[in-house]
């Protein structure tokens, strides 16, 4: 078996994947047509957006992700080079800072976000 890809439930898709190209800079690599689902281009590790609409249709229950709840209990990870830089081009971009920029006892630096549906963002520096 082989991982797939990580789908995260949206209320807008097409909003999310401009976010992120703007945020992060991933280019897109597939939105249909219909808006309702997208993938940006993050290489091997996958991840894709879904509508909240389209999960509903396919008969999946959960709690709508948004910026005034609880954050959910995942995060998406970007490792950056700059962590700080990075960090502070996603909030000028619509991110919100949950914990700056830190370094880690291990040595790794290490930032926190929401993005504009309230998903916790790590960011971080490479490990070794």
């Amino acid at each position: 078996m082989q991982f797939g890809y990580t789908i995260v439930y949206v209320p807008d898709v097409e909003s999310t994947m401009v976010f992120y190209k703007n945020a992060f800079s991933p280019e897109e690599h597939f939105l249909h047509e219909s808006k309702q689902y997208g993938e940006p281009n993050t290489g091997n590790t996958k991840i894709a957006f879904a509508s909240n609409s389209l999960a509903q249709s396919n008969g999946v229950n959960f709690i709508e992700n948004n910026t005034q709840n609880t954050a959910p209990g995942i995060e998406i990870a970007f490792i950056a080079e700059d962590v700080k830089q990075v960090y502070q081009h996603a909030i000028s971009q619509g991110a919100i800072t949950v914990k700056a920029p830190s370094t880690k006892p291990w040595g790794q630096e290490v930032a926190y976000l929401r993005d504009i549906n309230g998903i916790i963002v790590e960011l971080c520096s490479p490990m070794g």
